[in-house]
């Protein structure tokens, strides 16, 4: 029996996740939410800091950094996918905590944690 690209791809997806979810934690980030969604919108990873601060991850993974790698691939167009589902997400808190837009990159072996990778300049741009 074959399993369907899509189910591999999501299985992958998965994977990664949890290497960048355990990562973070090794950091010491505590885990607010896992694959949130909205209309329109979507967060792998919703982490909070010691500070109470909430960061938004995206994860993101590629065989290899061949076509710019991973990190590369978090288009303005995902950037704005992202910023739209924390909004949603941070409309029911009573007071909006410090936040922050991160990318754990996994290229292969390899994985990057960029810290505010991203933020309102998605809002901005065109693309």
């Amino acid at each position: 029996m074959h399993r369907s690209s899509n189910t591999i791809a999501r299985t992958r997806g998965a994977q990664a996740e949890a290497r960048a979810l355990a990562h973070l934690q090794r950091h010491g980030l505590v885990l607010a939410a896992r694959n949130y969604r909205c209309n329109g919108g979507e967060i792998d990873l919703v982490m909070q800091e010691a500070d109470g601060g909430l960061v938004f991850v995206e994860v993101r993974q590629r065989s290899s950094r061949a076509f710019g790698g991973a990190a590369a691939s978090v288009t303005p167009a995902k950037q704005r996918r992202v910023l739209l589902a924390a909004s949603h997400f941070l409309a029911a808190w009573p007071a909006v905590p410090g936040c922050r837009f991160d990318v754990v990159a996994i290229d292969g072996a390899r994985l990057e944690w960029l810290q505010g990778a991203f933020g309102q300049e998605a809002l901005e741009s065109g693309d």
